[in-house]
């Protein structure tokens, strides 16, 4: 069968970049600040390998955008589309992608999948009549039993779909024990290059290196209240084996990239693996550097000084508050002595940039709570860092409490995702936040500049290599910005556990 795979994105959240290779013609490259679609590419190689040909589309792709599609609807006739999403801010997008291929042609059947698809698969089938049938759970095996009983979707574990004008819930899938059975991504097919950057609102463009993601593990065992992957994944860790892993680092070094980030929501989890994963680097002298990210409290941190030798360049850790009380209101399971010893232990061992995820305006925390956390990020040696308002999207336990006492409504709700400082009686209210959010990146710049200089201008270098020095400005000045027009915060973490993979937004 012919596929169509389409990632579409929330148009916040991705930065196309100026000078196209290729400009002027049909499949002309385009640089764009933004991780690749790993679910989709993913999954092409997947559908190939069972005989089906496949066609992949990315919507960050100025010429890839839903009248596009659908034009290419008219003209191959594919005999099915598959459309894949990743969150609740994208759903809007999803939307209009699946009207405008109804339109093109009202025959060809339309799947969607991610996470945001897999926790409301009933809701959207019956608020969006040009969706037929919704994945739910991980898709490579999913979707070609879809393709195989497209008479019969009743036989396909973990579709939602209709009959009679009724939504049919099939008997869940259960999650893929080995993933090392499943051919690598394929990165070459979309004409697009994805550029190494870190996630703002501005191009902050970190290199011009080929630049890829890989995900070698998939879900966290652990619980906070504002992250859906556990619940997604049934709150196991589930992973590829080390010689899998290097197979694909091989393949990548060898196609020339030469800068990699790890999508695992939490690699640091075992302490052999990542040892048999960083030896392997350093005996296959693989030519790129990367990055990862995971917990302050894991076993991996005694992993560091391999992960520095094994070019480990970057490390983001869910730091999310300063103070103790708002890290067990979370439900993190950490300590701020764990915090200060993981991120000491990242540098003293080589990593060049450690990173800290934080939030505020939560549940219970107090303009001093936000104080505090702004004060201990300034103690720590994290090279940079992001402050976003915490989020709150169905699927998350906070989602549950929040539903429980009355502050969101389930049914009317279910496609939003709120600032909890905007509906929450119990947080400080936005507009202060966003002032003590001010105030703080105010002292926690001074401070960087003051007792870290070198370090600090070293980074400011790095960023002015590929940014226009108003682009630059426009980074320093803005959290001093009020946040007005397309870009919002971005969201708390949230898996893809449908057509898509898990990638890390923000938080």
């Amino acid at each position: 069968m012919h596929v169509f795979l389409v990632y579409v994105r929330d148009e916040a959240y991705f930065h196309l970049l100026p000078a196209h290779v290729g400009e002027g013609e049909k499949d002309a490259r385009v640089r764009v600040m933004a991780f690749p679609p790993l679910g989709i590419q993913t999954l092409a190689p997947v559908l190939r390998r069972a005989g089906h040909q496949v066609r992949m589309f990315d919507t960050c792709h100025p010429e890839m955008r839903a009248e596009h599609v659908a034009e290419e609807v008219r003209k191959e006739r594919p005999d099915v589309v598959a459309l894949s999403f990743l969150s609740v801010t994208a759903y809007p997008a999803l939307k209009a992608m699946a009207r405008q291929v109804k339109q093109a042609d009202p025959e060809i059947p339309v799947i969607v999948g991610g996470a945001f698809a897999s926790i409301n698969a009933e809701r959207i089938l019956a608020d969006c009549p040009s969706i037929d049938h919704v994945g739910v759970g991980e898709g490579e095996e999913l979707l070609i039993d879809h393709l195989d009983h497209l008479e019969s979707p009743g036989a396909v574990a973990g579709l939602v779909w209709r009959r009679d004008g009724r939504v049919v819930k099939n008997v869940p899938r259960p999650l893929l024990a080995d993933l090392d059975k499943f051919p690598y991504p394929d990165r070459e097919s979309l004409p697009i290059d994805y550029v190494e950057s870190l996630p703002l609102d501005v191009p902050a463009v970190l290199s011009l290196d080929r630049f890829c993601t890989i995900q070698t593990s998939r879900g966290c065992p652990y619980s906070c209240i504002y992250c859906d992957i556990p619940s997604l994944g049934e709150g196991k860790w589930r992973s590829r084996s080390a010689e899998h892993v290097l197979g694909e680092m091989q393949q990548l070094s060898d196609q020339g990239y030469r800068s990699i980030y790890l999508t695992d929501d939490h690699f640091l989890l075992k302490k052999k693996r990542i040892g048999d994963i960083c030896n392997g680097i350093i005996e296959r002298r693989l030519k790129f550097h990367w990055g990862c990210e995971g917990r302050v409290d894991s076993v991996g941190v005694d992993q560091l000084p391999l992960m520095g030798q094994a070019r480990c360049d970057m490390l983001a850790y869910g730091i999310e508050s300063g103070t103790q009380k708002m890290l067990d209101r979370l439900g993190k399971r950490q300590t701020l002595a764990q915090i200060e010893h993981a991120v000491d232990e990242a540098k003293r061992h080589g990593i060049a940039r450690v990173h800290g995820f934080f939030v505020i305006g939560c549940p219970g925390e107090t303009a001093e709570d936000i104080r505090d956390t702004f004060r201990f990020a300034a103690r720590l040696k994290i090279d940079t860092f992001g402050f976003n308002r915490l989020a709150v999207y169905r699927g998350t336990p906070l989602w549950k409490d929040y539903a429980a006492r009355g502050i969101v409504d389930d049914d009317r709700d279910w496609d939003k995702t709120f600032k909890c400082c905007d509906i929450d009686p119990d947080t400080v209210p936005n507009d202060r936040v966003n002032r003590l959010r001010m105030k703080g990146y105010a002292s926690l710049l001074l401070t960087r500049f003051l007792r870290r200089p070198v370090k600090t201008f070293g980074l400011l270098r790095t960023f002015s290599r590929h940014m226009p020095i108003r682009d630059l400005l426009r980074l320093l000045s803005g959290p001093f910005r009020k946040k007005v027009g397309r870009v919002p915060d971005l969201p708390a973490p949230m898996v893809d556990a449908g057509l898509e993979v898990p990638v890390r937004l923000g938080t």
